[in-house]
C-alpha cells in the first residue's frame, strides 16, 4: 500500500484557496482549514491559553473562556513584535494538531489549507504543494466583494501576505483560479498524478 500523503493548498488573500478546498471536500476528500482551526485551538487548547495569558495578562481571555477578539487584535495591530509572538505560540500547537488530524484520518490522501505555509514552518509536513493563483486584480476584486472593504487594504494585506516558494524543498504544482480557467479539470489532473 502506498505511503500517506499530507498536500498543503495555499495562495494568497483572494486567490481561490477555498474554492479548492470546498471542491476536494464535495470529492470526499479531507481538508483541514488552518484559519479555522487556529481560531478553535485558541479558545480549546491549555497550552495557547497559559502562554498567552502569561505573555498578555488575564484579561485576553473573557469570563466565559473565550479569547478576547478586541483586545487581541488591539494589541496586535501595527506591533509586528506582538503579532510574531502570537503566532509562536499558535503556530506550534497547530502543527501538533495537523499531524495528530492527518495521522488519525484512513484515506491515503488529505489536505491542508493555509495562507501561511512557508512563515508558519509547515513546508517541511507536506509532501506536496499546490499553489493556488489569479491575477492581483481578481484577487482585489474578490476580496473587496467578499469583506466590503477598500481597495488600499485589500493591497495592504496582499502586499504583507508575499510568500517565496523557493524556500519549499517538496513539489510545488499550480493551480489557476481566474475566473476564466476551469478548476476542476486542474484538480482532477493534479489528483490523479498523486495516485501513480
Amino acid at each position: 500500500m502506498s505511503p500517506k500523503k499530507l498536500i498543503a493548498i495555499t495562495g494568497g488573500i483572494g486567490s481561490g484557496k477555498s474554492v479548492v478546498s470546498r471542491i476536494l471536500r464535495t470529492m470526499g476528500y479531507e481538508v483541514y482549514d488552518c484559519d479555522l482551526q487556529a481560531k478553535r485551538l485558541m479558545h480549546s487548547s491549555p497550552i495557547i491559553r497559559q502562554k498567552l495569558t502569561a505573555q498578555f495578562g488575564e484579561d485576553i481571555y473573557t469570563a466565559n473562556g473565550t479569547i478576547n477578539k478586541p483586545l487581541l487584535s488591539s494589541i496586535i495591530f501595527n506591533d509586528p513584535k506582538a503579532l510574531a509572538t502570537v503566532n509562536s505560540i499558535v503556530h506550534p500547537v497547530v502543527k501538533d494538531d495537523i499531524i495528530n488530524w492527518h495521522n488519525s484520518y484512513k484515506e491515503r490522501i488529505s489536505f491542508v489549507e493555509t495562507a501561511i505555509l512557508v512563515e508558519a514552518g509547515m513546508q517541511t509536513m507536506v509532501d506536496e504543494v499546490w499553489n493556488v493563483t489569479a491575477p492581483v486584480e481578481t484577487r482585489i476584486a474578490r476580496v473587496m466583494s467578499r469583506n466590503a472593504t477598500t481597495r488600499d487594504k485589500v493591497i495592504e494585506r496582499i502586499n504583507s501576505q508575499f510568500t517565496s516558494m523557493s524556500d519549499v524543498q517538496v513539489p510545488v504544482k499550480t493551480i489557476v483560479n481566474d475566473g476564466n480557467t476551469a478548476v476542476l479539470p486542474q484538480i482532477i489532473t493534479l489528483l490523479s498524478s498523486l495516485k501513480d
